[in-house]
């Protein structure tokens, strides 16, 4: 008889779908319990190259908090692929014209970059007030206040 860890495959994980209320949380440590959850990091099956991970929905994407100076001084840059086509945008800009990107960025860069990362990218679900449209998938609340303490 071989023994052997066993290795999930992507049929088995079911995805349950979780709420996370993101008012007064800091942006940094809110993206990195969301990251480990998209990954299925605590799931017991773990396997680095399959999705074991749930499905997030973050509510109060326009409540999230920022330590330090960082409102100010972080900058994203994007470029349109043309010459001189460097834009950027502060954290405090784009917290007031799209609060969901803050977050998305946030978790985007805690996640692999490969096909896995892009695909768990779209198990995340930002939105900026306290409601949102996932209530036939019956997701259950999530508290991270007590992780992130």
């Amino acid at each position: 008889m071989k023994k052997y860890t066993p290795s999930a495959k992507s049929t088995d994980n079911k995805g349950k779908w979780l709420v996370v209320d993101a008012d007064g949380a800091v942006l940094g440590r809110l993206a990195s319990v969301v990251a480990a959850r998209l990954r299925g990091k605590h799931n017991p099956m773990f396997t680095p190259h399959v999705d074991c991970g749930d499905f997030i929905v973050v509510v109060n994407a326009d409540k999230i908090r920022m330590t330090g100076n960082k409102l100010q001084q972080k900058t994203y840059y994007r470029h349109s692929g043309y010459v001189g086509g460097l834009k950027s945008i502060t954290a405090e800009k784009l917290l007031v014209k799209s609060p969901e990107d803050l977050i998305r960025f946030a978790v985007r860069g805690m996640l692999p970059k490969n096909s896995l990362g892009r695909d768990l990218c779209k198990k995340l679900k930002v939105y900026a007030g306290p409601t949102h449209p996932h209530e036939a998938q019956q997701p259950e609340p999530f508290d991270v206040s007590k992780l992130i303490g």
